[in-house]
């Protein structure tokens, strides 16, 4: 199969595109920059100049291949709604190429903000958009199912760790080193989600080969990491203490992090597991973290 994958230079996105390729696929990447280009070659896909702004590049990229898989988003949190609004008309575009066929297009989306307070499923619905949560994806994915169209979703775990990591946890890396404390809000038994980018990789292929048109995928091999847990390992780490920051001290203490990392958002992959047959073999979250390439020296 010929697959277009959007992102195809990113954290998830690379990883992606290398297993597609071991496993007897050829991709197609976006890229518009010469570096992603040769970075791509080097991994034997083929490159396609453009960008998620130029809907005509992805139009085309979504011609030429047989299976779409869009990683690609602008995690520009200064101007969250507008990089939703984007990701949104990118989906779009790519839809209209596929309308009419039966080829598959995966949509990458989260399970954050699914079911708070309890472990998110696949059948649990896309959260209605709204200021906090402007983004999109998933409920334009599904909008695309109903009309016909061979879209589904794979929902990622907030915390998609692993090598090359720009995420959340370096985030919380670098706010300890910059406060000279690991901390935590409340009693810090808010849980988080985790899972490895390579883990999600395979899953995206599977996903691609055996997935249903109107499904939603969760990539999630730990369910609920208690967010103590994770701010003990960075504490550690650093050698410095971990404090636990009331919820009204939670904004001075996190800035505009502190919403995420507040956030309570256990989900499940059984449904996922079963149907794909699918199965993280990779470390958990504290297991990764509690690494040397999360503390460079």
């Amino acid at each position: 199969m010929r697959v277009f994958v959007t992102g195809a230079t990113g954290f998830v996105g690379s990883a992606v595109v290398r297993e597609l390729i071991a496993s007897g696929h050829e991709v197609l990447g976006l890229t518009r920059s010469e570096a992603g280009a040769a970075v791509l070659a080097k991994a034997g896909a083929r490159v396609h100049q453009g960008s998620l702004e130029d809907l005509g590049s992805l139009r085309r990229g979504a011609a030429a291949a047989d299976g779409v898989i869009h990683t690609a988003f602008t995690h520009d949190f200064s101007n969250f709604a507008a990089s939703c609004e984007q990701d949104r008309i990118a989906i779009e575009a790519i839809g209209a190429e596929l309308k009419g066929s039966s080829r598959p297009l995966l949509v990458t989306s989260g399970v954050a903000a699914l079911a708070p307070g309890r472990a998110a499923t696949e059948r649990d619905p896309a959260p209605a958009i709204k200021p906090a949560m402007p983004r999109a994806s998933d409920l334009t994915a599904m909008k695309l199912a109903e009309n016909g169209i061979h879209a589904s979703t794979v929902r990622l775990a907030p915390s998609t760790h692993g090598e090359g990591d720009h995420g959340f946890v370096p985030m919380l890396v670098k706010l300890a080193r910059d406060k000279g404390v690991s901390a935590y809000i409340g009693e810090g038994a808010n849980r988080w989600p985790g899972v490895h980018r390579l883990d999600a990789a395979r899953l995206y292929r599977l996903a691609l080969e055996r997935g249903a048109r109107g499904e939603s995928y969760h990539a999630v091999a730990d369910e609920g990491v208690p967010f103590r847990q994770l701010a003990e390992v960075i504490g550690r780490r650093l050698e410095m203490p971990v404090v636990a920051r009331p919820v009204e001290e939670a904004a001075a203490h996190f800035g505009w992090f502190s919403m995420f990392v507040g956030m309570d958002m256990p989900a499940s992959s059984s449904w996922t597991r079963e149907v794909l047959g699918w199965v993280p073999r990779e470390a958990g979250l504290l297991e990764d973290v509690d690494s040397e390439r999360y503390f460079p020296r």
